[in-house]
């Protein structure tokens, strides 16, 4: 395999991950993040398993095909490797980003029995892709979390193949997958979405008394 873009990619990922550490999005060795590097066949860049996300460098990434099987690096891929391959599949997206914030996993429960959570009339949504006004009605399916992910993926599919404007899913007590056509887009989608989800907790959380 030859994959000329494999190091910038590698490098975007790993600038994303110490920026979500310093956040506090991705504590220890929570979160995984993905690129895609060929589509036919599928190949994605993506985090092994077990390490900080705020320490990722160049050899922190393995190369899988579209069944999680690795075909270049060290170590194991995350359990989740399937997550990014459907959602890299069924949203067309260039590459996928997944944290671990208190918000997401605040409202990812608070809301879990609506199935999503509504965000509208904010300034910053329109940092999401194709989104141009803050009248905008942004959906977040809140789909529950399971370690049977072959399950999840067939879940995760079908919600974007029915609900293909939608620009992140939560995992009740778990976290946000976001994604984009390229690694800078679905970081953009990870900041713009981590800000809206503090926003609505803390007005949730005040609601509450």
């Amino acid at each position: 395999m030859n994959f000329d873009n494999f190091p910038s990619v590698t490098t975007a990922l790993a600038n994303a991950g110490r920026s979500f550490y310093q956040r506090g999005w991705v504590l220890g060795t929570a979160g995984n993040f993905s690129a895609v590097l060929s589509r036919e066949p599928v190949q994605l860049a993506i985090t092994a398993s077990g390490l900080h996300k705020g320490e990722l460098d160049e050899k922190s990434f393995l190369i899988v095909d579209d069944s999680g099987r690795v075909l270049s690096g060290a170590g194991k891929p995350s359990a989740e490797t399937t997550l990014h391959i459907a959602i890299a599949q069924a949203a067309n997206a260039g590459a996928i980003l997944h944290t671990h914030s208190v918000w997401a996993t605040i409202l990812s429960d608070a809301y879990a029995s609506n199935g999503g959570i509504e965000l509208n009339g904010y300034e910053m949504l329109k940092g999401l892709a194709g989104v141009s006004t803050h009248e905008h009605r942004e959906w977040v399916p809140i789909l529950e979390n399971t370690q049977n992910y072959a399950t999840l993926g067939r879940e995760m599919t079908d919600l974007l193949v029915s609900n293909p404007a939608i620009h992140g899913i939560l995992l009740r007590r778990h976290g946000l997958y976001t994604w984009g056509g390229d690694i800078f887009a679905a970081r953009r989608h990870v900041e713009i979405l981590e800000f809206l989800f503090e926003a609505a907790g803390r007005l949730h959380l005040n609601a509450k008394g």
